[in-house]
């Protein structure tokens, strides 16, 4: 038995897990398909019309034909019991057997004067008390029991005819047929009151009734499928078009800028499309100019670049010389010499920059990747944001898992990118900590870089990695750099296939997650560091934090520094992986 219920309780559940899978799947198709929609909602609409219309018409037809039969009934019946009693008061019968002969004689003739067959009874009335003994007579005994107590009384009480439809069963006995008794009362001689009840059928009227239900029915499936068929032609004469407007505008978003629809006819779909194609020529006209524009733009930046290389190179040299005899100078020329040295550096970097950029928008950029740890490339930036962090009075810890967070890369680039996210963090920590921590899964490594600053609201994050954007103008920058930090940082990251994300709030700080996949090929859907903070709330109290001893993950003792030499560590910086100064990025 146990075995048994199982195996049923196995077969409900699979049935309503098939039933569960065909009702998602109906779902997806119907809200994919407007056709189906379109179709539907009409099918639906005119099923319920013309349910209601047809309930309405054979409702009316039906009334129709009981009304229009229970006024003939009534009206035969009524001539039928004015002749009978006629016949009973002109008799000359005064005995009990002569009046139950009449009767005998009187109520076949009753049964065969009515239209289309009725059946009679004559019974004696139950306050009939006359002793005169004679019998109560109908020709179909078997159905004496469809007169009702009810309908007896109110005939014996009442004045002329009483009526009450009842259900005639037939021969066989498995169903019935609606019909009508008719009573009236009749004064029998020597005998007393009598009631005479006529019994007729509505069976041709129900049977009218069905074929009319039957016509009903045929016209309304009949209409129905019309209405589904021509919903679903003309629901697709709309759709098909707009399919085709669909398929063709992808093509347009993957690059295949000649594509067209094919317009036939002068109605609006065609109008639609004209317009659409009209369209789709403007785009590729604009598109194409701004595709040459930006290649000219491109190739000049590239040129610029390198031709300015050279004069540099030049003047570097003269500045060197110039710089290394400062000594010799009056104090004016000697600050001169050093600021033209330091803005040698910027320039230096600036067109390092703009060759990397060139390079990505030229999708000229190379991928030199090997298999490295992670947490090696992000220790050998945080070594060289020591100073800078220390110069700032920035307190900077960092945070490696256990685990090996191995992955092929390009260190430079990493390493770059690591650099610039540290460097930004620490100018606008405000004093603050700054935290840094290193995490891998089995298909990804990252890098998480947070401070407790000055933050950006929604607006500034939306901008934060566009070229040469600051958050805040008018603040200067400290390490030097040259507004293209980020964006170079979110190509890297793209060129490896992988993620670099911000977040911010006013007043909570930013933290910025690089998510890389560990191999080539690999397509990211998560990260092993959540990017916001577990909470809104996730304030420190800055003037209350205090570093603890020192150790691998912390600075050291930050008022043995020297300002000048922490201010010369972060001036200027370049992308070029053989130079290790800082620069900030966009923020």
């Amino acid at each position: 038995m146990r075995r048994r219920a199982r195996r049923v309780a196995l077969a409900v559940r699979r049935g309503l897990r098939a039933v569960r899978t065909w009702a998602q799947s109906w779902v997806r198709t119907w809200r994919s398909s407007i056709q189906l929609r379109v179709t539907s909602t009409a099918l639906a609409i005119g099923v319920v019309a013309v349910m209601v219309l047809s309930a309405y018409l054979s409702g009316t037809i039906r009334d129709g034909l009981f009304d229009q039969r229970i006024d003939q009934v009534l009206t035969e019946s009524t001539r039928s019991a004015v002749q009978a009693q006629a016949t009973l008061s002109s008799t000359t019968a005064s005995t009990a057997p002569q009046v139950q002969q009449l009767l005998n004689d009187m109520v076949p003739a009753l049964q065969a004067g009515g239209s289309g067959g009725r059946e009679v009874f004559l019974l004696r009335s139950e306050s009939n008390t006359t002793p005169v003994g004679v019998l109560d007579i109908s020709t179909a005994p078997q159905l004496s029991s469809l007169i009702s107590p009810s309908l007896r009384e109110a005939t014996a009480e009442g004045e002329g005819q009483q009526w009450q439809s009842v259900a005639i069963p037939l021969a066989q006995g498995s169903s019935t047929v609606p019909g009508v008794m008719v009573g009236t009362t009749l004064e029998v001689p020597v005998a007393g009151t009598f009631e005479l009840y006529f019994l007729y059928s509505f069976a041709p009227e129900q049977q009218t009734l069905s074929f009319m239900q039957r016509v009903l029915g045929i016209a309304g499936v009949v209409l129905i499928t019309f209405l589904a068929v021509s919903t679903w032609t003309l629901a697709r004469q709309v759709v098909r078009p707009v399919q085709q407007a669909a398929q063709v505008a992808e093509r347009l978003a993957d690059g295949h800028l000649d594509e067209r629809l094919v317009v036939k006819g002068q109605d609006e779909i065609a109008t639609l499309g004209r317009s659409f194609n009209e369209m789709a020529t403007s785009l590729q006209d604009q598109i194409q100019r701004l595709d040459a524009l930006s290649t000219v733009q491109r190739r000049f930046v590239s040129d610029v670049s390198h031709e300015l290389r050279t004069p540099l190179t030049t003047v570097r040299m003269a500045s060197e010389m110039i710089y290394e005899s400062r000594e010799d100078f009056d104090p004016v020329v000697k600050r001169s010499a050093e600021l033209l040295f330091t803005q040698l550096d910027r320039f230096e970097d600036l067109l390092a920059d703009l060759l990397e950029i060139s390079r990505f928008d030229a999708g000229a950029a190379v991928l030199d990747a090997e298999s490295l740890d992670l947490r090696d490339v992000v220790s050998s930036a945080v070594d060289q944001a020591t100073s800078l962090a220390a110069h700032k009075g920035v307190w900077l810890s960092v945070l490696f898992d256990d685990e090996r967070a191995t992955a092929d890369i390009d260190r430079r680039r990493v390493e770059r990118v690591v650099r610039n996210l540290l460097v930004n963090a620490v100018e606008y920590a405000e004093s603050g900590p700054v935290e840094v921590r290193v995490a891998a899964n089995e298909t990804a490594v990252a890098v998480h870089v947070r401070d407790y600053g000055i933050g950006m609201d929604k607006e500034q994050v939306s901008h934060v990695f566009d070229r040469f954007w600051r958050a805040d103008p008018a603040r200067a920058r400290t390490s030097g750099g040259t507004g293209l930090g980020l964006a170079i940082s979110l190509e890297d990251a793209l060129l490896h296939g992988g993620w670099l994300e911000v977040w911010g709030r006013p007043g909570l700080g930013a933290a910025f997650r690089l998510t890389l996949p560990r191999r080539a090929g690999i397509v990211l859907t998560g990260s092993p560091i959540d990017l916001e903070p577990l909470t809104t709330d996730d304030v420190r109290d800055l003037d209350a934090r205090e570093p603890q001893a020192a150790g691998p993950s912390s600075l050291p003792d930050i008022d043995g520094f020297d300002a000048s030499g922490a201010s010369d560590a972060g001036a200027g910086a370049g992308t070029d992986d053989s130079r290790h100064d800082l620069k900030e990025g966009n923020r």
